[in-house]
């Protein structure tokens, strides 16, 4: 494929490669945060998280529960990402404890959720998102490290989980100096 005909969704700098090589250059640079999906319900907002993970450049994305998801929010952002599934949440957390991983739940229904400006973020953490309408599962909230939730302003309960998945790795990104000088 030429760079010039090249109509995929990227950046200049990705025209006209192949996906295993795109995959291969991201892979030189990607931070140590994975994100982690709760797919109880086929919610239409994995797509975005999925398209916000390689935004950020994460190391991996996890679905957790049913394998498909709505893939056309993704952009086919999803080509260029390492995505792992795990049937079950018993099997997630065994993944992520065995290679050190914090599990942090992204959830405003856990009573011991922190607000994202007193939560204390760290490298090889896989922040945790449900679906739009149940959140997290009780089961997921309870093996989770630590949780923290989106401060709001407004008189809504909840802000959209593609848009909180956005707010959080932008978040991390910045609060651990990985952000490209601009």
């Amino acid at each position: 494929m030429d760079a010039s005909t090249d109509t995929r969704n990227l950046i200049d700098k990705y025209k006209g490669m192949p996906n295993e090589d795109i995959v291969a250059e991201l892979d030189k640079t990607r931070i140590p945060l994975e994100i982690a999906i709760e797919n109880l319900a086929h919610d239409f907002n994995i797509g975005t998280i999925v398209r916000n993970a390689n935004a950020f450049n994460v190391s991996r994305v996890h679905i957790i529960g049913k394998r498909k998801y709505n893939r056309r929010g993704a952009m086919v952002t999803d080509k260029y990402l390492h995505i792992d599934h795990f049937p079950t949440v018993d099997e997630f957390v065994a993944d992520a404890h065995k290679r050190g991983m914090t599990i942090v739940a992204v959830d405003n229904n856990r009573p011991e959720s922190k607000p994202l400006a007193n939560t204390d973020l760290k490298m090889n953490s896989i922040f945790v998102f449900g679906s739009e309408s149940d959140g997290i599962s009780q089961e997921l909230l309870d093996k989770a490290d630590q949780a923290f939730y989106i401060e709001q302003l407004g008189s809504t309960r909840s802000i959209n989980v593609g848009c909180a998945s956005a707010i959080a790795m932008y978040e991390a990104v910045r609060r651990l100096g990985l952000l490209p000088d601009a």
